[in-house]
Protein backbone atom coordinates (compact mmCIF):
# COMPACT_ATOMS: atom_id res chain seq x y z
CA UNK A 1 0.00 0.00 0.00
CA UNK A 2 1.27 3.29 -0.95
CA UNK A 3 2.01 5.83 2.15
CA UNK A 4 -0.69 8.17 1.30
CA UNK A 5 -3.29 5.56 0.39
CA UNK A 6 -1.83 3.94 3.71
CA UNK A 7 -2.77 7.09 6.01
CA UNK A 8 -5.42 8.22 5.04
CA UNK A 9 -7.51 4.95 5.18
CA UNK A 10 -5.53 4.48 9.05
CA UNK A 11 -6.96 8.69 9.78
CA UNK A 12 -4.33 9.98 10.04
CA UNK A 13 -4.91 12.49 7.32
CA UNK A 14 -8.64 11.71 6.68
CA UNK A 15 -9.82 11.47 10.35
CA UNK A 16 -10.85 8.43 9.90
CA UNK A 17 -9.71 6.82 13.14
CA UNK A 18 -10.25 8.20 16.56
CA UNK A 19 -10.06 12.08 17.73
CA UNK A 20 -7.05 13.53 17.32
CA UNK A 21 -5.11 14.44 20.57
CA UNK A 22 -4.41 18.18 21.67
CA UNK A 23 -0.69 18.30 20.60
CA UNK A 24 -1.80 16.56 16.86
CA UNK A 25 -4.44 19.11 16.25
CA UNK A 26 -2.72 22.08 17.00
CA UNK A 27 0.35 20.40 14.36
CA UNK A 28 -2.17 20.02 11.74
CA UNK A 29 -3.28 23.44 11.96
CA UNK A 30 0.33 24.10 11.47
CA UNK A 31 0.74 21.23 8.66
CA UNK A 32 3.35 19.94 10.82
CA UNK A 33 2.42 16.10 10.58
CA UNK A 34 1.19 14.95 7.40
CA UNK A 35 2.01 12.92 4.50
CA UNK A 36 4.86 14.51 2.91
CA UNK A 37 7.19 14.45 6.23
CA UNK A 38 5.87 11.34 7.89
CA UNK A 39 8.39 8.78 6.44
CA UNK A 40 6.60 5.04 5.73
CA UNK A 41 9.47 3.33 7.27
CA UNK A 42 8.62 -0.10 8.63
CA UNK A 43 6.54 -2.86 7.98
CA UNK A 44 6.37 -5.88 10.41
CA UNK A 45 3.91 -8.65 11.81
CA UNK A 46 3.88 -7.67 15.40
CA UNK A 47 4.74 -3.92 16.94
CA UNK A 48 5.66 -4.15 20.49
CA UNK A 49 5.54 -0.60 21.28
CA UNK A 50 7.87 -0.17 25.10
CA UNK A 51 11.08 -2.45 26.19
CA UNK A 52 10.87 -2.61 29.57
CA UNK A 53 10.25 -5.93 31.26
CA UNK A 54 7.12 -6.84 29.75
CA UNK A 55 7.29 -6.09 26.39
CA UNK A 56 11.09 -7.29 26.04
CA UNK A 57 9.26 -11.08 27.07
CA UNK A 58 6.62 -10.25 24.92
CA UNK A 59 8.43 -9.53 21.50
CA UNK A 60 10.93 -12.69 22.55
CA UNK A 61 8.10 -14.87 23.09
CA UNK A 62 6.54 -14.03 19.70
CA UNK A 63 9.66 -14.16 17.63
CA UNK A 64 10.55 -17.38 18.76
CA UNK A 65 6.94 -18.26 17.24
CA UNK A 66 8.37 -16.90 13.96
CA UNK A 67 6.97 -13.81 13.84
CA UNK A 68 8.55 -10.85 12.59
CA UNK A 69 8.84 -9.06 15.17
CA UNK A 70 9.97 -5.06 15.91
CA UNK A 71 10.47 -3.90 19.32
CA UNK A 72 10.90 -0.01 19.86
CA UNK A 73 11.84 1.83 23.18
CA UNK A 74 11.83 5.82 23.90
CA UNK A 75 15.36 5.49 25.50
CA UNK A 76 18.88 3.71 24.12
CA UNK A 77 18.52 0.04 26.29
CA UNK A 78 15.98 -2.80 27.01
CA UNK A 79 15.10 -3.16 30.45
CA UNK A 80 12.50 -0.17 31.75
CA UNK A 81 12.60 -0.20 35.60
CA UNK A 82 15.26 -2.81 35.43
CA UNK A 83 18.11 -0.96 33.91
CA UNK A 84 16.80 2.29 33.02
CA UNK A 85 14.82 2.74 36.45
CA UNK A 86 17.82 0.66 38.29
CA UNK A 87 15.08 -0.95 40.20
CA UNK A 88 15.89 -3.88 41.66
CA UNK A 89 15.89 -6.81 43.21
CA UNK A 90 13.33 -8.60 40.93
CA UNK A 91 10.28 -9.22 43.55
CA UNK A 92 9.53 -13.02 44.17
CA UNK A 93 8.68 -15.52 42.14
CA UNK A 94 7.51 -18.36 44.69
CA UNK A 95 4.02 -19.17 45.77
CA UNK A 96 3.10 -17.65 49.57
CA UNK A 97 4.98 -20.85 51.16
CA UNK A 98 7.91 -20.00 49.93
CA UNK A 99 8.22 -23.60 48.00
CA UNK A 100 8.16 -23.62 44.54
CA UNK A 101 8.76 -20.97 41.55
CA UNK A 102 5.79 -20.50 40.19
CA UNK A 103 7.11 -17.56 37.73
CA UNK A 104 9.22 -19.20 35.62
CA UNK A 105 9.63 -18.91 31.37
CA UNK A 106 11.15 -16.23 30.11
CA UNK A 107 12.08 -14.76 33.70
CA UNK A 108 13.43 -17.73 34.94
CA UNK A 109 15.01 -17.81 31.82
CA UNK A 110 16.79 -14.52 31.89
CA UNK A 111 17.76 -15.12 35.90
CA UNK A 112 19.61 -17.99 34.67
CA UNK A 113 21.33 -15.99 31.65
CA UNK A 114 22.29 -13.61 34.62
CA UNK A 115 23.57 -15.93 36.65
CA UNK A 116 25.77 -17.66 34.27
CA UNK A 117 27.53 -14.22 33.72
CA UNK A 118 27.74 -13.57 37.43
CA UNK A 119 25.46 -11.04 37.63
CA UNK A 120 22.41 -12.36 39.73
CA UNK A 121 22.17 -14.83 42.62
CA UNK A 122 18.90 -17.10 42.47
CA UNK A 123 16.33 -16.73 44.30
CA UNK A 124 15.99 -19.81 46.01
CA UNK A 125 19.34 -18.90 47.88
CA UNK A 126 17.70 -15.58 49.02
CA UNK A 127 15.11 -15.80 51.83
CA UNK A 128 13.40 -13.67 53.82
CA UNK A 129 14.85 -11.41 57.00
CA UNK A 130 17.89 -10.81 55.04
CA UNK A 131 19.92 -7.81 53.56
CA UNK A 132 19.07 -9.08 50.43
CA UNK A 133 15.38 -8.22 51.11
CA UNK A 134 16.01 -5.01 53.26
CA UNK A 135 15.08 -7.19 55.95
CA UNK A 136 11.48 -7.57 55.31
CA UNK A 137 9.51 -10.68 55.88
CA UNK A 138 6.29 -10.86 54.77
CA UNK A 139 6.39 -11.01 50.62
CA UNK A 140 9.71 -10.71 50.30
CA UNK A 141 11.05 -14.00 50.33
CA UNK A 142 12.80 -15.71 47.11
CA UNK A 143 14.23 -12.04 45.94
CA UNK A 144 16.65 -12.04 43.02
CA UNK A 145 19.37 -9.54 43.33
CA UNK A 146 20.75 -8.84 39.99
CA UNK A 147 23.67 -6.32 38.01
CA UNK A 148 21.04 -3.96 35.54
CA UNK A 149 24.24 -3.44 33.19
CA UNK A 150 24.29 -7.26 32.68
CA UNK A 151 20.86 -7.56 31.76
CA UNK A 152 20.45 -4.75 29.17
CA UNK A 153 22.91 -7.19 27.27
CA UNK A 154 21.14 -10.32 28.29
CA UNK A 155 17.93 -9.05 27.09
CA UNK A 156 19.57 -7.93 23.75
CA UNK A 157 21.09 -11.05 23.14
CA UNK A 158 17.70 -12.96 23.92
CA UNK A 159 16.18 -10.64 21.39
CA UNK A 160 18.95 -11.25 18.60
CA UNK A 161 18.68 -14.90 19.00
CA UNK A 162 14.86 -14.59 18.67
CA UNK A 163 15.36 -12.60 15.81
CA UNK A 164 13.55 -8.57 17.08
CA UNK A 165 14.59 -5.73 15.59
CA UNK A 166 14.97 -3.22 18.35
CA UNK A 167 14.69 0.38 17.69
CA UNK A 168 16.09 2.63 20.01
CA UNK A 169 15.36 6.86 20.91
CA UNK A 170 11.91 6.02 19.18
CA UNK A 171 9.11 7.66 21.25
CA UNK A 172 5.70 6.75 20.58
CA UNK A 173 3.43 9.50 18.92
CA UNK A 174 0.40 7.99 17.64
CA UNK A 175 -1.59 5.11 16.52
CA UNK A 176 -2.44 4.57 13.59
CA UNK A 177 -6.33 3.21 13.68
CA UNK A 178 -8.61 2.35 10.64
CA UNK A 179 -12.50 2.06 12.22
CA UNK A 180 -11.91 0.32 15.36
CA UNK A 181 -8.72 -1.46 14.52
CA UNK A 182 -5.09 -0.52 15.09
CA UNK A 183 -2.75 -0.65 12.18
CA UNK A 184 0.51 0.72 13.30
CA UNK A 185 2.15 3.45 14.59
CA UNK A 186 3.93 7.19 14.08
CA UNK A 187 7.45 7.29 15.46
CA UNK A 188 9.30 10.36 16.40
CA UNK A 189 13.13 8.89 15.74
CA UNK A 190 16.40 10.61 14.98
CA UNK A 191 15.15 10.69 11.92
CA UNK A 192 11.98 12.48 12.26
CA UNK A 193 8.38 11.26 12.04
CA UNK A 194 7.86 7.51 10.80
CA UNK A 195 5.00 5.24 10.71
CA UNK A 196 4.97 1.82 11.08
CA UNK A 197 2.60 -0.52 9.66
CA UNK A 198 1.80 -3.45 11.58
CA UNK A 199 -0.52 -6.37 11.83
CA UNK A 200 -1.02 -6.33 15.23
CA UNK A 201 0.24 -3.94 18.57
CA UNK A 202 1.39 -4.65 22.05
CA UNK A 203 0.91 -1.69 24.21
CA UNK A 204 4.09 -2.51 26.56
CA UNK A 205 4.71 1.82 27.25
CA UNK A 206 3.36 1.71 31.39
CA UNK A 207 0.93 4.55 30.79
CA UNK A 208 -1.24 2.86 27.78
CA UNK A 209 -0.14 5.51 25.51
CA UNK A 210 -1.29 3.34 22.11
CA UNK A 211 -4.33 2.14 23.66
CA UNK A 212 -4.62 5.66 25.28
CA UNK A 213 -4.19 6.99 22.10
CA UNK A 214 -6.34 4.50 20.53
CA UNK A 215 -9.27 5.57 21.88
CA UNK A 216 -9.85 2.96 24.32
CA UNK A 217 -11.07 3.76 27.60
CA UNK A 218 -9.00 4.06 31.29
CA UNK A 219 -9.02 5.16 34.59
CA UNK A 220 -6.40 7.39 35.99
CA UNK A 221 -4.69 6.08 39.51
CA UNK A 222 -7.45 4.83 42.15
CA UNK A 223 -10.84 6.46 41.23
CA UNK A 224 -11.97 6.30 44.64
CA UNK A 225 -9.82 8.15 46.38
CA UNK A 226 -8.15 10.37 43.44
CA UNK A 227 -4.66 9.49 43.88
CA UNK A 228 -1.78 7.43 41.94
CA UNK A 229 0.84 5.47 44.22
CA UNK A 230 3.78 8.02 44.80
CA UNK A 231 6.98 7.97 42.50
CA UNK A 232 10.13 6.53 43.66
CA UNK A 233 13.70 7.23 42.21
CA UNK A 234 16.26 4.52 43.01
CA UNK A 235 19.50 4.55 42.88
CA UNK A 236 22.45 2.33 44.03
CA UNK A 237 25.61 3.05 46.31
CA UNK A 238 29.21 0.60 46.70
CA UNK A 239 31.90 1.13 49.10
CA UNK A 240 29.30 0.04 51.90
CA UNK A 241 31.35 -1.72 54.91
CA UNK A 242 28.26 -3.85 54.47
CA UNK A 243 29.40 -6.14 57.93
CA UNK A 244 29.39 -2.69 59.80
CA UNK A 245 26.42 -1.88 58.42
CA UNK A 246 24.48 -4.72 58.74
CA UNK A 247 25.94 -5.18 62.89
CA UNK A 248 23.99 -1.76 63.28
CA UNK A 249 20.46 -3.18 61.73
CA UNK A 250 20.59 -7.03 63.30
CA UNK A 251 20.17 -5.94 67.38
CA UNK A 252 16.99 -3.61 65.43
CA UNK A 253 15.11 -6.47 64.18
CA UNK A 254 12.27 -6.79 66.71
CA UNK A 255 12.06 -3.02 66.75
CA UNK A 256 10.44 -3.58 62.82
CA UNK A 257 6.89 -2.17 62.66
CA UNK A 258 4.16 -0.66 61.33
CA UNK A 259 2.02 2.10 62.59
CA UNK A 260 -0.82 3.38 60.78
CA UNK A 261 0.35 1.74 57.26
CA UNK A 262 4.06 3.66 58.15
CA UNK A 263 6.80 1.31 58.16
CA UNK A 264 9.31 1.23 60.88
CA UNK A 265 12.02 -0.58 59.43
CA UNK A 266 15.69 -0.54 58.40
CA UNK A 267 17.66 2.16 59.96
CA UNK A 268 14.82 3.89 61.27
CA UNK A 269 16.65 4.77 64.73
CA UNK A 270 18.93 6.62 62.42
CA UNK A 271 16.92 8.56 60.65
CA UNK A 272 14.85 9.37 64.10
CA UNK A 273 18.48 10.84 64.79
CA UNK A 274 18.60 13.01 61.33
CA UNK A 275 15.01 14.06 61.77
CA UNK A 276 16.13 15.06 65.19
CA UNK A 277 19.28 17.46 63.51
CA UNK A 278 17.16 18.54 60.98
CA UNK A 279 18.41 16.84 57.78
CA UNK A 280 15.66 14.29 56.97
CA UNK A 281 12.25 15.81 55.26
CA UNK A 282 11.79 12.78 53.19
CA UNK A 283 8.28 11.27 53.83
CA UNK A 284 9.76 8.08 55.36
CA UNK A 285 10.13 6.71 58.41
CA UNK A 286 13.18 4.25 57.66
CA UNK A 287 15.02 3.08 54.29
CA UNK A 288 14.51 0.31 51.77
CA UNK A 289 17.59 -0.92 51.01
CA UNK A 290 18.84 -3.84 49.81
CA UNK A 291 22.02 -5.84 49.42
CA UNK A 292 22.84 -6.62 45.54
CA UNK A 293 25.45 -9.16 44.33
CA UNK A 294 28.38 -7.70 44.86
CA UNK A 295 28.50 -7.23 48.68
CA UNK A 296 29.53 -3.87 48.84
CA UNK A 297 26.70 -2.27 46.38
CA UNK A 298 23.21 -1.63 47.82
CA UNK A 299 19.88 -0.77 45.86
CA UNK A 300 17.84 2.08 47.59
CA UNK A 301 14.10 2.64 47.41
CA UNK A 302 13.46 5.52 49.96
CA UNK A 303 12.92 8.61 47.98
CA UNK A 304 9.08 9.27 47.91
CA UNK A 305 7.59 12.32 45.43
CA UNK A 306 3.51 12.82 45.15
CA UNK A 307 0.91 13.08 42.67
CA UNK A 308 3.12 12.25 39.80
CA UNK A 309 1.24 12.03 36.84
CA UNK A 310 3.47 10.35 34.12
CA UNK A 311 1.77 11.31 31.37
CA UNK A 312 2.37 15.11 31.72
CA UNK A 313 6.29 16.25 31.11
CA UNK A 314 6.15 19.06 33.34
CA UNK A 315 5.02 17.21 36.08
CA UNK A 316 7.33 14.50 35.29
CA UNK A 317 10.09 16.62 34.83
CA UNK A 318 9.74 18.25 38.71
CA UNK A 319 9.60 14.57 40.03
CA UNK A 320 12.91 13.74 38.37
CA UNK A 321 14.19 17.16 39.63
CA UNK A 322 13.05 15.94 43.11
CA UNK A 323 14.08 12.88 43.11
CA UNK A 324 17.54 14.05 42.74
CA UNK A 325 17.61 16.31 45.38
CA UNK A 326 16.31 13.64 47.83
CA UNK A 327 19.01 11.20 46.61
CA UNK A 328 21.56 13.82 47.67
CA UNK A 329 19.60 14.00 51.28
CA UNK A 330 20.04 10.34 51.73
CA UNK A 331 23.43 10.42 50.60
CA UNK A 332 24.31 12.81 53.34
CA UNK A 333 22.09 10.78 55.56
CA UNK A 334 24.52 7.82 54.67
CA UNK A 335 27.81 9.55 55.39
CA UNK A 336 26.30 11.57 58.45
CA UNK A 337 24.82 8.54 60.09
CA UNK A 338 24.98 5.29 58.99
CA UNK A 339 27.56 2.97 60.48
CA UNK A 340 29.37 1.65 57.14
CA UNK A 341 27.60 4.55 54.87
CA UNK A 342 30.57 6.66 55.64
CA UNK A 343 32.63 6.41 52.17
CA UNK A 344 29.36 5.41 50.56
CA UNK A 345 29.99 6.51 47.11
CA UNK A 346 26.81 7.22 44.34
CA UNK A 347 27.06 4.62 41.45
CA UNK A 348 24.24 6.24 39.73
CA UNK A 349 20.45 7.19 39.63
CA UNK A 350 18.15 6.22 37.50
CA UNK A 351 17.64 7.57 34.29
CA UNK A 352 14.10 7.41 34.58
CA UNK A 353 11.61 8.01 37.76
CA UNK A 354 10.22 4.65 39.23
CA UNK A 355 6.42 4.96 38.31
CA UNK A 356 4.43 2.78 39.95
CA UNK A 357 0.50 3.91 39.02
CA UNK A 358 -0.70 5.95 36.12
CA UNK A 359 -3.22 4.36 33.29
CA UNK A 360 -5.39 1.09 33.86
CA UNK A 361 -6.89 0.43 30.45
CA UNK A 362 -10.34 -1.02 30.30
CA UNK A 363 -10.11 -4.28 29.05
CA UNK A 364 -12.54 -8.10 28.98
CA UNK A 365 -12.55 -8.36 32.56
CA UNK A 366 -11.21 -5.78 35.01
CA UNK A 367 -9.00 -7.89 37.86
CA UNK A 368 -10.61 -7.16 41.11
CA UNK A 369 -8.13 -7.50 44.24
CA UNK A 370 -10.33 -10.03 45.90
CA UNK A 371 -9.50 -12.57 43.06
CA UNK A 372 -6.09 -12.15 44.55
CA UNK A 373 -7.03 -11.96 48.19
CA UNK A 374 -8.81 -15.11 47.43
CA UNK A 375 -6.52 -16.97 45.56
CA UNK A 376 -8.94 -17.48 42.73
CA UNK A 377 -7.72 -19.12 39.36
CA UNK A 378 -9.73 -18.39 36.93
CA UNK A 379 -10.19 -20.41 33.17
CA UNK A 380 -8.39 -18.78 31.28
CA UNK A 381 -5.22 -18.14 33.28
CA UNK A 382 -1.78 -16.80 31.67
CA UNK A 383 0.18 -16.42 35.03
CA UNK A 384 0.47 -17.61 38.45
CA UNK A 385 1.44 -15.28 41.13
CA UNK A 386 1.90 -14.51 45.11
CA UNK A 387 3.13 -11.34 44.91
CA UNK A 388 1.19 -9.13 47.70
CA UNK A 389 -0.62 -5.92 47.53
CA UNK A 390 1.33 -3.23 47.83
CA UNK A 391 -0.07 0.09 47.43
CA UNK A 392 2.44 2.98 48.32
CA UNK A 393 0.24 5.88 49.96
CA UNK A 394 -3.31 4.08 50.16
CA UNK A 395 -4.18 5.11 53.27
CA UNK A 396 -3.64 9.12 52.49
CA UNK A 397 -0.50 10.80 54.20
CA UNK A 398 2.60 11.57 53.09
CA UNK A 399 4.09 7.85 54.60
CA UNK A 400 0.99 5.89 54.72
CA UNK A 401 0.54 2.88 52.37
CA UNK A 402 -1.43 -0.59 51.90
CA UNK A 403 0.52 -4.22 52.16
CA UNK A 404 -1.12 -6.77 52.29
CA UNK A 405 -0.33 -10.71 51.76
CA UNK A 406 -3.15 -13.09 49.98
CA UNK A 407 -4.67 -15.41 52.01
CA UNK A 408 -3.84 -18.45 49.73
CA UNK A 409 -0.99 -19.81 48.31
CA UNK A 410 -1.16 -18.02 45.17
CA UNK A 411 -3.43 -16.45 42.43
CA UNK A 412 -4.03 -16.53 39.01
CA UNK A 413 -4.07 -14.07 35.94
CA UNK A 414 -6.54 -14.26 33.38
CA UNK A 415 -5.83 -13.78 29.75
CA UNK A 416 -8.91 -11.36 29.23
CA UNK A 417 -7.10 -8.91 31.36
CA UNK A 418 -4.75 -8.20 28.27
CA UNK A 419 -7.41 -7.56 26.15
CA UNK A 420 -8.80 -4.00 25.65
CA UNK A 421 -12.33 -2.95 25.45
CA UNK A 422 -13.42 -1.63 21.72
CA UNK A 423 -10.37 -2.38 19.73
CA UNK A 424 -9.11 -4.38 17.18
CA UNK A 425 -5.05 -5.86 16.81
CA UNK A 426 -3.95 -4.97 20.54
CA UNK A 427 -3.03 -6.56 23.24
CA UNK A 428 -1.75 -4.54 26.21
CA UNK A 429 0.76 -5.44 29.10
CA UNK A 430 2.35 -4.65 32.26
CA UNK A 431 1.23 -1.69 34.76
CA UNK A 432 -1.43 -0.91 32.34
CA UNK A 433 -3.33 -3.74 32.13
CA UNK A 434 -6.63 -4.08 32.83
CA UNK A 435 -7.34 -4.16 36.60
CA UNK A 436 -8.40 -2.05 39.79
CA UNK A 437 -5.87 0.19 41.71
CA UNK A 438 -5.39 -2.52 44.43
CA UNK A 439 -4.92 -5.32 42.09
CA UNK A 440 -2.51 -3.59 39.96
CA UNK A 441 0.07 -2.32 42.72
CA UNK A 442 0.57 -6.41 43.50
CA UNK A 443 0.94 -7.38 39.50
CA UNK A 444 2.97 -4.47 38.86
CA UNK A 445 6.31 -5.66 39.73
CA UNK A 446 9.01 -6.86 37.60
CA UNK A 447 8.12 -10.76 37.92
CA UNK A 448 4.53 -10.73 37.11
CA UNK A 449 5.19 -8.46 34.14
CA UNK A 450 7.87 -10.21 32.48
CA UNK A 451 4.99 -12.86 32.76
CA UNK A 452 2.62 -11.24 31.42
CA UNK A 453 4.55 -9.98 28.59
CA UNK A 454 4.86 -13.50 27.81
CA UNK A 455 1.57 -14.28 27.45
CA UNK A 456 0.74 -11.46 25.81
CA UNK A 457 3.10 -12.03 23.05
CA UNK A 458 2.17 -15.43 22.59
CA UNK A 459 -1.55 -14.81 22.12
CA UNK A 460 -0.67 -12.11 19.76
CA UNK A 461 1.47 -14.58 17.66
CA UNK A 462 -1.34 -16.93 17.31
CA UNK A 463 -4.10 -14.30 16.42
CA UNK A 464 -1.79 -13.03 13.39
CA UNK A 465 -1.09 -16.76 12.88
CA UNK A 466 -4.49 -17.82 13.02
CA UNK A 467 -6.40 -14.55 11.55
CA UNK A 468 -8.18 -13.80 14.14
CA UNK A 469 -9.32 -11.58 17.18
CA UNK A 470 -8.00 -10.97 20.91
CA UNK A 471 -11.29 -11.90 22.04
CA UNK A 472 -11.24 -14.92 19.86
CA UNK A 473 -8.10 -16.62 19.94
CA UNK A 474 -8.33 -20.58 21.41
CA UNK A 475 -7.19 -20.38 24.65
CA UNK A 476 -6.35 -24.02 24.42
CA UNK A 477 -4.11 -22.99 21.93
CA UNK A 478 -2.24 -20.14 24.22
CA UNK A 479 -2.24 -22.53 26.78
CA UNK A 480 -0.42 -25.14 25.04
CA UNK A 481 1.92 -22.45 23.88
CA UNK A 482 2.98 -21.35 27.32
CA UNK A 483 3.55 -24.42 28.30
CA UNK A 484 5.81 -25.12 25.60
CA UNK A 485 7.71 -21.71 26.50
CA UNK A 486 8.20 -23.49 29.97
CA UNK A 487 5.69 -21.16 31.90
CA UNK A 488 3.94 -22.71 35.29
CA UNK A 489 0.56 -23.10 35.08
CA UNK A 490 -1.86 -25.50 36.70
Amino acid sequence: MKRREFLKTAGIMGGLGITTSPLLVSCSKEKLINDNNIKDSYQTQLLVVGGGPSGVCAAIAAGRMGIRTLLVDSGNCLGGMGTKGLIGPFMTSYDAAGETMIIRGLFEETVNRLIAKGAALHPKDIRQGTEFTAWINVGHDHCTPFDPEILKIVYEQMCKEANVKILYNSSFVKAIVSGRRIKGAVLFTPSGLESVQADWVIDATGNGSVAADAGVNYTFGDPENKRVQPASLFFRINNVDTDRLVADVVPHLPEFRRVNGVSYRCLHWRVAEAEAAGEWDLARKSVNMFRSVEKDQWVINCSRIHNVDPTDAENLTDAETEGRRQVQELMNFFHKYVPGGEHATLMGTGSTMGIRESRHILGDYVLPVQSLIDGTIPDDLVLLSANSIDVHGAQGGPAGGLYMPIKKNMYGLPYRCLVPKDIEGLHITGRCISADSAAAGAVRVMPPAMGLGQASGIAAALCIKNGTTASKVDYADIHKELSRQNVYLI
